[in-house]
């Protein structure tokens, strides 16, 4: 008797000289396009990764790719919930509603929207970037470059994250080239590659020869390299395959910072909702490396102009700036207010065709 209560005071001992096991964080990500697409949810995957290379084992990253907006999007969501994440990442615009209405059900798991503005659960964050600012360099480039005085651009849905972008490229294009136009093909969606060439091919045969994109795909840089003379940027991610072809530059969409800080944050309990839109300034907007199909000048401009963005002594939208009517927006010097630009549902003075409603 006295020798088995020897060994259960050694094994008491031995338990608690052992530290406990760690637990582990289970962080999931929703995308609508494959981290195969090279631009939107490639940049949402190499986040999860540097989520995975910033914690180690004590993190356990899933993801669902191909995810449609819609009634999906909440039986994906709901599954994830079910399977014990503690922090889940919702990637596109469409998963707004499914993840709130998923959030209610599991009020101890934390949710990640991102460009959405929905926070209807004290456990739902919404997070974006300022990638109005980006089409602003982008845009310059766009006008000193363009010979046409065409620039295309492929648009997915007539939101105003879309809409901003559009209108900021097209402002920057026209002041340093006065005879820059802006031809807008409308694809309704953000990931399909046909789709998304068959659109790069028609702006092409109208003149067009600097080709802008708010899609997912590569697919519009593959159509430019088809033609001699036509230029073109990685969108949302670098596309520097592209870099010996049409390819000048490039909008990065960097997301590694936020997902290993809002990971943490649920790790060290100190989690809280948040709405954050970053930008240049943060690093969550970055501006791709040019190319030398681009003149030392105009590298030069593109450079001063993001680094003034980023330092807060330029705004992309400063007027006097109209609607596309002629109605007057901005006044001389007057900028425009985050609660404008969120709401954005207007072309500015200058752009060709209808807004989709």
């Amino acid at each position: 008797m006295k020798f088995m209560k020897t060994i259960a005071t050694a094994a008491l001992a031995l338990a608690v000289a052992m530290p406990a096991a760690a637990e582990t964080t289970k962080v999931g990500f929703v995308y609508v396009g494959t981290p195969g697409d090279g631009g939107w949810t490639y940049e949402h995957d190499q986040g999860r990764k540097a989520v995975e290379a910033e914690f180690g084992d004590k993190v356990e990253t899933t993801y669902v790719e191909n995810v449609a907006e819609g009634p999906d999007a909440e039986r994906v969501l709901t599954q994830m919930a079910l399977s014990g994440h503690d922090l889940i990442f919702t990637t596109s615009f469409g998963f707004m509603d499914q993840t709130n209405n998923v959030a209610a059900k599991f009020p101890d798991i934390k949710f990640e929207h991102a460009t959405g503005y929905k926070r209807e659960h004290p456990n739902v964050s919404t997070y974006g970037a300022r990638f109005y600012e980006g089409r602003a360099v982008i845009g310059t480039i766009a006008g000193r470059m363009t010979k046409s005085n065409k620039i295309g651009y492929i648009a997915s849905f007539p939101i105003p994250e879309v809409i901003r972008g559009i209108n900021s490229a097209y402002i920057h294009a026209k002041k340093v080239n006065p005879e820059a136009e802006m031809k807008v093909v409308w694809v309704f969606s953000w990931f399909d590659p046909a789709k998304e060439a068959d659109a790069a091919a028609a702006l092409i045969e109208q003149g067009v020869d600097v080709i802008m994109q708010h899609t997912d795909s590569t697919a519009p840089m593959a159509k430019a390299a088809e033609t001699e003379g036509v230029i073109a940027f990685g969108q949302a991610s670098d596309m520097g395959q592209y870099a010996d072809g049409p390819r000048v530059s490039s909008i990065i969409d960097n997301w590694a910072p936020y997902y290993i800080e809002r990971t943490k944050a649920v790790m060290d309990g100190t989690w809280e909702q948040v709405d954050t839109w970053g930008g240049i300034d943060s690093g969550m907007v970055e501006i791709g490396d040019f190319t030398d199909k681009l003149p030392q000048p105009v590298k030069d401009e593109a450079t001063a102009l993001a680094n003034a963005i980023a330092d807060g002594s330029y705004h992309p939208f400063t007027g006097p700036l109209n609607k596309q009517d002629g109605t007057p927006w901005l006044a001389e010097g007057e900028t425009a207010g985050d609660g404008d630009l969120l709401g954005m549902s207007f072309y500015v003075e200058g752009i060709e065709g209808d807004l989709p409603q």
